[in-house]
């Protein structure tokens, strides 16, 4: 009889997320989190100030200087989409139980980037931070790129399904829903499936508004 030898999987590495209340790129991740049930440390980075003034433990671990940043042990990841990712391959859910649904996610991921991740933040930050800061122009530009990837979302959940990807809840429905918990402060207009589907996120177990979840 042969001898079986017991491996002990590797422990995993505990989660600082790195922050701050005013960013949906921060709520996506926050949200994540929080439904997910993953503990963590977390940490709030003024982004008011200078990025060459942040603190440098911070500056040293986000390449880019911005939030979000999560470490797990000693890697540092950035960029919210991407923590997104590699929390939905941590927990093999929200869209990483299989590559044909992570296909899925990942087309919205990059989607969301492009499009509604440039439009609605930037109106937000221009209503209610920063006018001034924007050129003539440019912010009835940026509304129109908005008014056409919210018609976009809202034709894309108008056949029923209950998530963007199907009757999942992914990593892409995060992404999404990041700035949109906001659209009152970007004061824009949105479309009664896109409320649905916000108000079907809102009911899950663990969910915060972002006011709440980012202090």
């Amino acid at each position: 009889m042969g001898i079986q030898k017991k491996i002990d999987k590797p422990a995993k590495q505990h989660l600082t997320l790195y922050s701050h209340p005013d960013s949906g790129h921060c709520y996506k991740v926050k949200l994540m989190m929080a439904i997910a049930g993953l503990a963590h440390d977390y940490q709030i980075i003024d982004i008011n100030i200078p990025r060459p003034q942040r603190p440098e433990s911070f500056r040293k671990l986000a390449k880019f200087g911005e939030v979000p940043l999560l470490t797990a042990g000693q890697q540092a990841y950035v960029q919210s989409n991407a923590i997104l990712m590699f929390l939905a391959n941590r927990t093999k859910k929200f869209g990483a139980e299989n590559e044909i649904l992570l296909s899925k996610v990942r087309e919205w991921l990059f989607w969301e980037a492009n499009r509604l991740g440039f439009s609605l933040p930037n109106l937000r930050y221009a209503r209610r931070f920063a006018p001034q800061n924007y050129p003539a122009g440019a912010i009835s530009w940026i509304e129109g790129r908005y008014k056409t990837d919210i018609s976009r979302l809202d034709e894309e959940l108008a056949d029923g399904r209950t998530f963007i990807t199907g009757e999942k809840l992914t990593i892409a429905d995060f992404s999404l829903c990041g700035y949109l918990f906001w659209a009152e402060q970007a004061e824009v207009d949105v479309p009664r499936k896109v409320q649905q589907w916000l108000q079907r996120i809102s009911k899950i177990p663990g969910w915060g508004h972002p006011d709440i979840l980012l202090k």
